[in-house]
């Protein structure tokens, strides 16, 4: 595999990483839920609303 075939995947990957988290924020929003998400170290529960 080559360096450009290496970097064309990792670019598909990061996109369907953001895709996946934007739909999982979307659905979350919908049922009024929370994610748990890593502040400053910490484990937090933040309402699905407040995150982009």
């Amino acid at each position: 595999m080559s360096e450009i075939e290496i970097k064309q995947m990792q670019d598909e990957i990061n996109d369907g990483l953001l895709l996946a988290r934007k739909q999982l924020i979307e659905k979350t929003k919908k049922e009024n839920g929370e994610l748990l998400v890593e502040r400053d170290g910490e484990i937090v529960r933040v309402k699905a609303e407040e995150l982009k």
